[in-house]
């Protein structure tokens, strides 16, 4: 089977810009140094700015207090949601990079890093809007040039203990991005819903 010829073109990497429900950007290629990408690639990466983009979105013209608002039965919140799903970015970026953590092991986890784990859903006290949409856009930028420049997709690493995997199971570099994009996905969707709760905004419709 031929591979596709989808051309991912430079472009500034603003994640949060464009009101248009409409991918965004992939990193210019100029300013990292990478070349402009076809293929497999260049889909894996359009398929994760679409997401990006979408979860974004729902922070549009929001205040601070806003995006710390809980307006769903939820813990969650608009804020709290980019921290998380920037983390989660960036571990699973680490990951493709150099393998599980030394601290990975979930049955290893104190009280303080549970919590720690909490706050990572919550915008707090000192945080902004702006901050946290800020570094979310440095973990795209980052993991954008990975995908540019990492020798093999099918590198592999064992998974990190943790009850919802697989004992011994083992990732590529592929299936984790795969998992990046679903995690974007996924929360994008309970992005919408938290902010149509508080404005009745919606991302599309």
């Amino acid at each position: 089977m031929s591979e596709t010829t989808t051309v991912v073109e430079p472009a500034t990497h603003d994640i949060t810009a464009a009101p248009a429900p409409a991918p965004a950007p992939a990193p210019d290629a100029a300013a990292t140094g990478t070349p402009a990408l076809t293929g497999e690639r260049a889909d894996l990466l359009a398929m994760l700015a679409k997401h990006r983009h979408f979860l974004c979105l729902t922070t549009r013209d929001l205040t601070d207090e806003q995006a710390a608002q809980r307006s769903t039965a939820s813990e969650l919140c608009l804020g709290g949601l980019i921290k998380h799903v920037a983390a989660t970015e960036r571990n699973w970026a680490d990951f493709i990079v150099n393998g599980p953590a030394p601290r990975s092991d979930f049955a290893a986890m104190t009280e303080a890093d549970w919590a720690r784990r909490d706050d990572e859903f919550r915008l707090l006290p000192g945080e902004t809007l702006a901050g946290v949409l800020a570094d979310y856009a440095e973990v795209a930028r980052r993991t954008d040039e990975l995908v540019a420049t990492l020798p093999d997709l099918d590198a592999t690493w064992p998974l990190p203990e943790a009850p919802w995997f697989e004992a011994g199971a083992r990732w590529s570099a592929r299936r984790t991005l795969m998992h990046i994009i679903t995690e974007t996905a996924q929360h994008a969707g309970h992005a919408d819903i938290i902010r149509e709760s508080i404005d009745s905004a919606k991302s599309m419709g």
